[in-house]
């Protein structure tokens, strides 16, 4: 390891005397960024991450001076790679600058690409606010380059956090979108039960079973053969029981459907909160009887 760190320090120290002397103006910058490379390379195998992302940095600024953006964006990535292993913040700062450049170069599949990491980044420290700003943003380039299939993926992302912070209304109807466009591709269309499954769970937590019985009407537009399936009964049945009150049947409803496929943990939060709306409704009827 001291080996590693002490050529990274050697290489760090000639780049930067290289960039202090005279030489030609692109040359300079370009040989300085070679030396910092080699020495962020030592630094990664030192696995001196703090001191390998502010080369990767330096990188970033020799080739800005140079005008090449393409190779500063690159740089910037790499040295997000490093701040992942100690700071998710400056990880996703430089993500951020490496996103711009690509921006300005016209490579939006990369910037999108970059916007979904930053956005994944902060849903990991659960900053949802701005999770979704770049997730969104992210969907919105892929969309601009034709790629439908990986802009759905993202935009269930955000109806999922949108779920998450109680915004039902914004998640049910980004679902609903997302299984109208998928219904008529061939590759997505037996996904669509799944997603209309999750725009109905969203619907459930908003509590009002007149809502979800006109939303099952509207699925069986979207997705004929969604009455058929085991997603539309246990929407059928949960809403029944919602209406009747009882909250013995709508636990029922979804043991019996998690017994035969088993429900992920943001459907299981989403379900038992709608469950608690529907236990309070009942304990405040039986105080009043």
């Amino acid at each position: 390891m001291g080996d590693h760190d002490a050529r990274g320090d050697d290489f760090e120290k000639k780049a930067e005397k290289k960039l202090s002397g005279l030489g030609l103006f692109g040359s300079k910058y370009e040989d300085a960024a070679d030396l910092f490379d080699k020495s962020a390379n030592s630094f990664k195998l030192a696995k001196n991450w703090s001191r390998a992302a502010s080369v990767y940095i330096k990188i970033a600024n020799c080739h800005l001076k140079g005008d090449s953006k393409h190779e500063a964006a690159s740089a910037y990535v790499e040295a997000a790679n490093c701040y992942k292993k100690f700071s998710p913040q400056e990880a996703a700062q430089a993500l951020n600058q490496a996103v711009s450049l690509f921006l300005e170069i016209g490579r939006l599949n990369m910037a999108a690409r970059y916007s979904k990491d930053i956005g994944e980044i902060y849903q990991q420290e659960q900053d949802l606010e701005k999770a979704t700003d770049y997730l969104e943003r992210a969907a919105d380039l892929f969309d601009s380059e034709g790629q439908s299939s990986q802009s759905n993926t993202i935009k269930q992302k955000v109806a999922e956090i949108a779920a998450q912070l109680e915004q039902y209304p914004k998640a049910t109807e980004i679902f609903e979108a997302i299984a109208r466009q998928s219904i008529n591709n061939n590759l997505l269309k037996y996904g669509v039960r799944g997603i209309l499954l999750n725009a109905g769970i969203c619907q459930l937590c908003r509590g009002d079973p007149v809502a979800i019985t006109n939303s099952l009407e509207r699925y069986q537009e979207i997705d004929p053969t969604f009455s058929g399936t085991r997603e539309y009964k246990l929407l059928a049945d949960l809403a029944a029981s919602m209406d009747e009150g009882d909250v013995a049947k709508f636990t029922d409803a979804i043991k019996e459907f998690d017994g035969m496929t088993r429900l992920d943990p943001w459907k299981t939060t989403l379900l038992l909160r709608a469950k608690n709306e529907l236990k309070k409704k009942e304990d405040e009827e039986d105080d009043l009887t």
